[in-house]
């Protein structure tokens, strides 16, 4: 069945591939051209379908941001929201739009770092009009590396080193068979490649990659988890004090296994659990659905992610009743100083 699913898929590999690599000349060409607006530009992205961390690393270059005394704002198309067009979703302090509007990446980054957000299909058209409401000193666009229109200062790419171990495997051919969105030679674009390694012990570069990361500057990044936080209340507590319980674990992210093997770890149970779509969009569906689970279960708590639980906040009367935690994970970059001096130096 495989065997046959990847003969009918080929053709369309070969159709995508002449698409992507046609329109990247064009662009090295300088037939299409990125334009320039008047801030600094950070792109954190990745040339694989989701999964990679660029929201933990959005968050980590915002941080860094800050910390340097630089007023920075985040920009996305808002992937998975239910408007269109350009949405000003906060201004660091007070949100002008809901999850479902500006979708939950953007809406965590915002939330998380008290930065000023905003969403927007196309991106040039999207800086200018956010730096109408905002003076920046820097935007950092969310999930930019193909959206080569606007000219950023740097462009960060992220992988999953899970992915980058899959040499030869199905997963490293370009969509729709695999899904990655560019060959591994669109690496060449990028200034600055981190590798996240997210919970999992640090592996060599395959071989056979090798070629594609040399004289770039590779930075190794982990995940470290903060704890799990209350959704109603935000009180915080300990992996441990989850041991032994009998939990029900739901997500809705393009890659789980990282969480659930962090779950694991800590030795709680992951057996009973609702692994739904990226971005999915939570309705009162799906909130039946855990209800019905919960109790079926005879479950202690909910544990999810941060990037679900922001969409879950806005059922909390529904599910007033049960407790609800999100495991909250921050990225570490090793070498930390030499790559927050990559970012300041574009000042």
């Amino acid at each position: 069945m495989l065997k046959f699913f990847q003969i009918l898929l080929s053709p369309f590999v070969a159709v995508y591939y002449l698409i992507i690599k046609v329109r990247n000349i064009l662009f090295d060409a300088g037939i299409f051209k990125s334009e320039k607006v008047s801030t600094k530009i950070i792109s954190v992205g990745n040339i694989v379908v989701g999964g990679a961390g660029k929201t933990p690393t959005v968050i980590y270059v915002l941080n860094i941001l800050k910390k340097a005394g630089k007023k920075a704002g985040v920009l996305s198309r808002g992937y998975g929201r239910n408007s269109k067009g350009y949405k000003y979703v906060s201004d660091g302090e007070k949100f002008f739009t809901d999850v479902s509007e500006s979708g939950d990446e953007i809406y965590l980054a915002a939330n998380e770092c008290g930065v000023a957000a905003a969403v927007s299909e196309k991106r040039v058209e999207g800086a200018k009009k956010f730096l109408d409401e905002q003076s920046l000193d820097a935007i950092v666009l969310d999930d930019a590396f193909q959206h080569r229109w606007i000219y950023r200062d740097i462009d960060i790419l992220v992988f999953d080193q899970r992915f980058l171990n899959k040499v030869g495997k199905r997963v490293q051919n370009m969509l729709p068979l695999g899904v990655m969105r560019e060959p591994f030679r669109s690496i060449a674009r990028a200034n600055i490649v981190i590798i996240n390694r997210k919970f999992s012990d640090k592996t060599e570069l395959p071989k056979p990659l090798g070629k594609y990361f040399n004289n770039k500057k590779v930075f190794y990044g982990k995940y470290k988890a903060t704890g799990l936080y209350d959704v109603k209340n935000h009180n915080s507590y300990s992996l441990k004090e989850f041991q032994g319980q009998r939990s029900l674990v739901i997500c809705g992210i393009a890659r789980p296994y990282s969480f659930l093997n962090r779950l694991e770890q800590n030795k709680i149970n992951i057996k009973n659990k609702i692994l739904f779509p990226d971005h999915k969009e939570y309705t009162n569906k799906e909130v039946q659905l855990i209800r019905k689970k919960f109790y079926s279960t005879n479950a202690n708590s909910v544990l999810t992610t941060q990037k679900d639980a922001v969409k879950l906040t806005k059922f909390s009367k529904e599910l007033d009743d049960i407790d609800i935690y999100y495991l909250k994970i921050e990225l570490e970059v090793e070498n930390k100083e030499e790559f927050e001096k990559e970012i300041i130096n574009i000042f």
